[in-house]
């Protein structure tokens, strides 16, 4: 694949892009071996399915930590590219205190006009919450911790991002009669024009699902006519996918051979970014199909969202103090919320403020936190660090 920059060119350049459907084919029908995956509890549609509560079990002991990232790894890379850790949020009022958070910011947005945009349906048809993440934080930075504590958020980023990631997050609600969305990838190349992505060379197309991770929690039960997300199993693999999944051949496809599973609240869904899915029709009649969608970024990428971390951090301090000193929560879950709201990566900053000391790299917001934390700071001198923290990174 090299650069391709006049238009007509690159229309016949995916026009002869066809000739590939036979790989890709081959590719999509592969099937899941259980011996690929030893700690799945299940197998379902080719999907590893995982139970939360061995998650949580596997979170404080390394070896069997290390054994089931390096899985989902696999998984994600060179497997179906998609699992399931049923129960991953285990407590359901945790849950069901985000989603009174959601529906508040729902009612909110409407009656400020500020929402309504939706990559992939009609403004208006679902409610859709940008940014969901920091007003979730901001709003109610109690539940916000519980929330992202969950060791199945932290262990399944990580697993596909190792340290450092960014977690961003969209809420989704679809309600019944809500349509299907056309089966795509997502960021990076995944939000671009097929056209477009022809400026990006090969390695560019193999790298870009490396930066992100997809997922969703389940915010209610989600039988299969509520349409849970349409998914093709190992269409990562193929290559080409950002530049012809737009052809009708590859959606037809999809179409007569993706498949749903069904959720229960609770449950936690990752996939590589660039398997091929859809949220598909709410067929009910009473279900508002209510999903918290993460989308978790490398720290060496570009998030999708503006986060105010800053803002985040000092708003959920307080809380966290609460819960280390009631050790209501583990130093583990405390340390998932943490990454999950604060910068965990150094750079970029002002090398000349911000010099590395004692190491190769300025300490980060997120290590802040942590030290601030163990050291039982006040939230005023917490506050007063993270202030000087963002002086020093500007230019």
């Amino acid at each position: 694949m090299n650069l391709i920059n006049n238009i007509e060119t690159q229309n016949l350049w995916l026009e002869e892009m066809d000739g590939d459907f036979g790989t890709f084919r081959t590719q999509v029908t592969a099937e899941t071996n259980p011996r690929s995956v030893p700690l799945a509890s299940q197998i379902e549609k080719q999907i590893p399915i995982y139970s939360g509560e061995a998650v949580r079990a596997a979170s404080d002991q390394p070896s069997h930590r290390n054994a089931l990232l390096t899985e989902w790894t696999k998984v994600f890379l060179s497997g179906a590219g998609i699992i399931v850790i049923r129960n991953g949020i285990e407590n359901a009022a945790i849950v069901d205190r985000a989603s009174e958070v959601f529906s508040q910011i729902i009612e909110s947005e409407k009656t400020d006009t500020l929402g309504g945009g939706d990559h992939f349906a009609q403004a208006g048809a679902n409610d859709r919450i940008w940014n969901a993440l920091e007003k979730h934080c901001l709003i109610d930075p109690h539940n916000f911790t519980e929330y992202y504590a969950s060791d199945a958020i932290a262990m399944g980023a990580e697993a596909w991002l190792g340290r450092g990631y960014q977690v961003t997050a969209q809420v989704n609600c679809v309600k019944p009669n809500g349509k299907a969305q056309k089966p795509h990838r997502d960021y990076h190349l995944g939000f671009m024009e097929p056209t477009q992505t022809l400026d990006y060379p090969t390695h560019v197309h193999a790298m870009s699902p490396f930066l992100t991770l997809q997922g969703a929690v389940a915010h209610c039960d989600m039988p299969l006519e509520s349409g849970p997300t349409k998914l093709l199993p190992f269409s990562q693999k193929f290559l080409e996918g950002y530049l012809v999944f737009e052809q009708e051949q590859y959606r037809d496809y999809f179409e007569a051979n993706h498949i749903q599973l069904t959720l229960e609240k609770g449950d936690v869904l990752f996939f590589n970014p660039a398997v091929m899915h859809a949220a598909g029709d709410n067929v009910s009649t009473d279900i508002y199909r209510m999903a918290n969608l993460l989308q978790i970024s490398s720290a060496f990428g570009r998030a999708m969202e503006t986060v105010n971390r800053s803002k985040m951090s000092k708003a959920i301090f307080p809380v966290l103090k609460d819960f280390s000193n009631r050790k209501t929560l583990t130093n583990r879950q405390l340390n998932n919320a943490i990454h999950a709201c604060a910068e965990g990566y150094s750079f970029p900053t002002n090398l000349d403020l911000d010099p590395p000391i004692g190491g190769l790299a300025p300490k980060s917001q997120s290590q802040i936190m942590k030290e601030a934390l163990e050291q039982n700071l006040s939230t005023a001198q917490f506050t007063e660090m993270l202030d000087q923290l963002h002086a020093r990174q500007q230019s």
